[in-house]
């Protein structure tokens, strides 16, 4: 078995997943690395900075859309390292095009949710359940899982209305796990970055960059995937092991309701 703690980290090739892979292996952390390829330059990136910092890393390929592929990816995890200590439930897509919610299709709907809600409550299932085993066979081992959602889990954008109700359905699916593992002695947490630079935001760089200007968010600039990776760093490091279920905004004051 693995003497290292082991951090499972889905969407890890680029943005946000990528700097939580890096901010976990420099806590210690080896890292499994889930992109829907392998075969990337982020993904060689990424595993040349794990590295770097002292990390094994293995780059797995899924579709976490795919269910029915889970499994296989969790036994060879587990195959490998003996032992998941920590889940970031990470992958996310936006939708194809924003579109106003009445024109909205069931076909991007269902590529939305599958993705984004189906596939990480199914995964965190499957590795909550071997989290429980594995906490009987070892002294000294304190699980965690964290799903990434999005401010848009409580702020309505019309023109992305898969999108909203995704992460709202994730914020909860957060809630339940966090709930049921309490008694199991496993942590779960729900971080929701706010306006991150990642190339999801990309192409409505101008938009964003006006509202932050005039004043959206109260500090007044673009969160970076790093500013993710610090909090889900503090987790790692037992920080917060009185407060499963918490949500960490992470988005520069966008949580704050004023006149």
């Amino acid at each position: 078995m693995n003497n290292k703690p082991v951090a499972v980290i889905t969407g890890a090739s680029r943005g946000i997943g990528r700097s939580v892979a890096i901010a976990l292996a420099a806590e210690g952390y080896d890292i499994a690395a889930i992109a829907r390829t392998i075969d990337s330059e982020g993904m060689e990136n990424l595993g040349l900075e794990v590295e770097k910092i002292g990390a094994q890393f293995f780059p797995i390929g899924l579709d976490i859309s795919c269910t029915g592929c889970q499994k296989e990816v969790v036994s060879n995890i587990l195959e490998r390292y003996g032992r998941i200590d920590f889940l970031v439930n990470n992958a996310g897509v936006a939708p194809l095009q924003r579109i106003d919610v009445l024109d909205m299709t069931e076909e991007n709907y269902e590529r939305v949710m599958n993705i984004n809600l189906k596939g990480p409550v199914f995964f965190a299932q499957k590795i909550g359940r071997e989290m429980i085993w594995l906490k009987q066979q070892m002294v000294d081992y304190n699980p965690v899982i964290v799903f990434v959602t999005s401010v848009s889990s409580v702020l309505s954008s019309t023109n992305r209305a898969e999108y909203c109700v995704s992460k709202a359905g994730l914020s909860m699916a957060s809630t339940i796990f966090a709930d049921r593992l309490s008694r199991e002695g496993i942590l779960v947490y729900e971080v929701r970055p706010g306006i991150i630079q990642t190339d999801m935001t990309a192409k409505n760089k101008d938009k964003y960059d006006k509202l932050i200007n005039e004043g959206l968010v109260p500090q007044k600039r673009w969160g970076l995937p790093e500013d993710i990776g610090k909090a889900v760093a503090s987790i790692a490091r037992g920080d917060w092991n009185f407060s499963t279920g918490m949500i960490f905004e992470i988005s520069g004051g966008l949580n704050i309701h004023k006149l």
